[in-house]
């Protein structure tokens, strides 16, 4: 049996909570811009598409990294 260590994320939960935070002030503090171009349809429709992706992707990267820092892991099955 090996006995490695995992190395905890601090640095991961660091630099996307960052990124999130002003990935989030940026979209808030520009909102007449944002309104602007999710609302001119054609292809510009798929912009809140993939805004919720990119808000998704990276604050689930936070929440994961804090997640491993905490400890928390799920249970073992008994299989």
């Amino acid at each position: 049996m090996s006995n490695k260590t995992k190395r905890k994320p601090y640095l991961t939960a660091l630099l996307t909570g960052a990124v999130s935070i002003a990935s989030y002030i940026y979209f808030f503090t520009n909102l007449d811009l944002v309104t602007d171009y999710y609302t001119r349809g054609g292809y510009y429709a798929m912009f809140p598409i993939l805004t919720a992706f990119y808000f998704s992707f990276v604050h689930g990267t936070f929440a994961s990294s804090v997640i491993s820092i905490l400890g928390l892991q799920p249970a073992k099955s008994a299989h």
